[in-house]
């Protein structure tokens, strides 16, 4: 009751706190669902091949505590304040004075000011809810994505299922829509796979964008899928062409497409409709 009597502001500064200390676990995420993922595989590689792997430290995405990659100092909790850490420390490790990325103040400020501006629009509901999981989850994706060019099942999968449950009741649109955009979202990119494989003999994307178009089209229904690929094709053709010119980046080396997918699902949550109206009103 007291949550439901908080005046827009206030619900979202409290959302922008919280999306703070979220962003801190996405870090985490990000760094540590891969590793995850790479000792899953080979464990299976090696009970195929009928052999053991040396005994290693258990991993998850809470134990053990954080720790410095070049030390292995521990992160004390004053250390893992966000934000206000990095900067009290100067963006340097307590340990052994080595620098710390700044992605991980950037992640949690990202997370935090959009945690904050969905709560401000869409206020104490559902759609809230599910837009603070929706944020959270393509964050983890398009950072995962950059560092790796994975886009986890682990995440991608649950995140389609979400999308249908949420939409039981049309919080972002009806049922069947939001069906229909799971099943054409995925068909559209794998069409688009084929279709690009048998033209030119090499793969141009893989399978986790066919499962995140799939979720993004459970949230929000098949008609924002035309308006979310035209954007995140055209962010990722400028970036890829800014990186070739002024990278000097290899024609040859891949470019990570889920977080132009990631990114275009986002601008869907907050502004999907009014673009797709006027999309259509000049179509």
């Amino acid at each position: 009751m007291q949550l439901a009597s908080l005046d827009p502001a206030t619900l979202a500064a409290v959302c922008t706190l919280f999306g703070l200390l979220i962003g801190s676990f996405l870090n985490v995420v990000i760094h540590r669902l891969p590793i995850m993922m790479e000792r899953d595989w080979r464990a299976q590689c090696a009970e195929l091949a009928g052999s053991q792997l040396p005994a290693a430290e258990p991993l998850s995405l809470v134990k053990p505590r954080s720790r410095c990659p070049h030390c292995g100092h521990l992160i004390g909790a004053f250390e893992n304040i966000p934000i206000l850490s990095y900067l009290i420390q100067k963006g340097h490790c307590k340990g052994c004075g080595k620098a710390i990325s700044p992605r991980y103040p950037l992640v949690e400020a990202i997370t935090g000011l959009l945690f904050g501006y969905a709560a401000w629009r869409y206020g104490v509901s559902l759609a809230t809810l599910g837009a603070l999981l929706f944020i959270a989850a393509m964050i983890a994706l398009t950072f995962i994505d950059f560092d790796t060019q994975l886009l986890p099942d682990d995440i991608t999968l649950p995140l389609v299922w979400a999308g249908l449950l949420i939409n039981l009741n049309g919080t972002f649109t009806t049922l069947p829509n939001a069906v229909i955009g799971a099943a054409a979202g995925y068909l559209i990119l794998w069409l688009v796979y084929w279709a690009f494989k048998l033209a030119t003999g090499k793969e141009g994307m893989g399978y986790g964008d066919f499962k995140l178009l799939a979720a993004i089209g459970a949230w929000f229904g098949w008609q924002m899928l035309p308006v979310t690929i035209l954007l995140s094709s055209f962010v990722g053709a400028l970036v890829g062409i800014a990186l070739i010119v002024l990278a000097r980046h290899g024609r040859n080396v891949p470019i990570p497409f889920g977080p132009y997918l990631a990114a275009a699902g986002v601008i869907a949550l907050f502004w999907g409709k009014q673009i797709n109206q006027t999309y259509l009103g000049l179509v």
